[in-house]
């Protein structure tokens, strides 16, 4: 009987886009659980400093070339930084939102860089069922994308303020692309495909090991002679000419560039036990596959044959990724929302081969799989609920206070130990730390301080010197240019 109701709904012809649609919507009601949140939840230092490049540009217009944010301090860069150069990814998400927020009006600048966020997370996972309905089925699409847009790690990473949503959309839609060049050979789709991988890259470098599937690929049916042809030369000269020229222009603004070289291997950890212990144990397994997520996942890698030398590639792409990019993959969880469509592709698979194994009947399979996904899905929202939380609204409330009292072409100190989040809330430019000895930040342009710490030190040294301007149970504000 089982078979055929399957049968049935195979033989439906509209039944995949009405999975599909049902699929869109439920992704998009559960990234909107919270999307009024400030900045300041998980992540909210890095949050914050993205939406900081966004609100300059609504209040002082676009300018892709000189991307700014609130934090002028040396924390960074070790520089000093009067004018605010924030040159990290290339600011394509920046703009979008300011865009966007400027003609929609109403809602918050936060709400609308979640919704672009959401709005950019739902298309790939688009773009991930063409993936699997091309190479496979369109059942294995959907599948793939059920996968990617309902773990709830990415459910959170894909509605955060950050440029990752729109890296990885680019990066798999152009590997979409690439897809069906190998199938057809047309150069229009060479052409889309190293476009959008330029455009990836600019927006997040890591985005180049998903490279690793096109260039896996043209060396097994070509060699290396492949690029000497000359359509794989201008699609080479597309893909990285607009990433160099980037490079040489940021160069010439060293004190708006953060200290990156940490992220390969700073502290030296990559393939010691720990490293393992934290990239495949307590994120892939643990956080985002939530432990039962992982039966699928390992069923869909010992299940790879030749033909799948897709996901095979992208998979290999994805470990050399956390390999090379160790030390930031072990420190932040964020950084693995770039493997989360080969994650989510292999785990379709294995769904597909289980289903596939003779000596157990479709049912029992059936029955199996929802129990392991369902506990999957219970025990990894069971962690990432807590990145939803507010653990420090004194900096929202602080914040507020500055915004009211303090002029808005003010420089502040909102000393919240080099975190940006707290300096956010202010909306004003400034430190996030007190790097240097009061009287020199002074000098520097300081007006005014705040501090959400009433027993630190510092703050209780700066209140007998300098007059309190508001003073609660949870934070002080202090005006610099008023000594006592």
């Amino acid at each position: 009987m089982m078979k055929n109701i399957i049968t049935h709904y195979r033989s439906f012809r509209h039944t995949e886009y009405i999975f599909l649609a049902v699929l869109f919507i439920i992704a998009v009601l559960l990234r909107l659980y919270k999307i009024n949140n400030p900045i300041a939840d998980w992540h909210s230092f890095r949050q914050a400093d993205t939406a900081s490049v966004t609100r300059l540009y609504v209040e002082n217009g676009i300018d892709l070339l000189y991307p700014k944010y609130h934090d002028v301090s040396r924390v960074q860069s070790g520089l000093f930084n009067p004018q605010g150069y924030r040159f990290v990814e290339f600011p394509i998400y920046n703009a979008l939102v300011a865009y966007i927020s400027i003609l929609g009006g109403r809602l918050s600048l936060e709400v609308w860089s979640r919704l672009v966020s959401i709005a950019l997370a739902i298309s790939t996972g688009l773009y991930i069922y063409l993936i699997g309905k091309t190479i496979y089925t369109k059942w294995f699409g959907l599948i793939a994308a059920s996968f990617y847009l309902l773990i709830p790690f990415n459910i959170y990473f894909t509605r955060v303020i950050l440029p990752e949503p729109m890296a990885v959309f680019l990066g798999v839609s152009g590997l979409y692309y690439f897809l069906l060049y190998t199938k057809r050979e047309k150069l229009d789709y060479l052409i889309v495909f190293s476009i959008l991988f330029a455009l990836g890259i600019l927006v997040k470098p890591y985005i180049a090991f998903y490279g690793l599937v096109p260039f896996l690929y043209l060396y097994g049916k070509y060699g290396f002679g492949f690029i000497r042809q000359k359509k794989i030369l201008i699609a080479t000269l597309i893909i990285f000419s607009p990433f160099l020229f980037w490079r040489f222009w940021m160069s010439q603004f060293p004190e708006g560039i953060p200290f990156w070289k940490w992220t390969f291997n700073g502290d030296g950890i990559r393939f010691h036990p720990a490293f393992f212990r934290w990239i495949f144990g307590e994120r892939i397994g643990y956080l985002i596959l939530g432990v039962w997520g992982i039966i699928p996942f390992f069923f869909g890698l010992i299940s790879l044959k030749k033909k799948d030398w897709f996901l095979s590639y992208l998979l290999l792409g994805s470990l050399l990724y956390v390999s090379v990019i160790a030390t930031a993959n072990v420190r932040h969880d964020y950084y693995q929302t770039l493997i989360i469509p080969a994650v989510a592709l292999a785990s379709s698979l294995g769904v597909v081969r289980m289903f596939a194994i003779n000596f157990v009947r479709m049912w029992k399979m059936g029955f199996v799989l929802v129990v392991i996904l369902g506990l999957s899905f219970i025990e990894g929202w069971s962690q990432v609920r807590e990145y939803y939380k507010i653990d420090h609204p004194e900096i929202i409330a602080a914040g507020e206070a500055v915004d009211r009292l303090v002029p808005k072409d003010s420089l502040v100190i909102a000393s919240y130990n080099g975190d940006t989040a707290f300096l956010y809330q202010t909306k004003r430019r400034g430190w996030p730390v007190v790097e240097l000895p009061i009287n020199e930040l002074i000098d520097e342009g300081a007006k005014y301080y705040t501090s959400v710490d009433l027993n630190n030190k510092q703050t209780q040294e700066f209140e007998t010197k300098f007059k309190t301007l508001e003073k609660t149970s949870s934070y002080v504000v202090l005006d610099l240019t008023n000594p006592q």
